[in-house]
């Protein structure tokens, strides 16, 4: 055997590995309820100036 089909073969078979998908009862999705908000409390124009600021330091 070659070292070309070595590679061929290992390469064949790690992608048959990597593209197979094992799900199992662990994987399952939890559902979560409730709400997110936020206030920056600040302007736009009052965050692009502290983003210049911070960039110029």
């Amino acid at each position: 055997m070659g070292m070309g089909n070595f590679d061929e073969a290992e390469h064949e078979r790690r992608e048959a590995k990597h593209s197979s998908v094992d799900a199992t009862s662990d994987d399952t999705r939890t559902q979560y309820r409730g709400s997110v908000s936020y206030d920056s409390g600040e302007s736009t124009e009052a965050l692009l100036d502290q983003f210049e600021q911070m960039k110029s330091d």
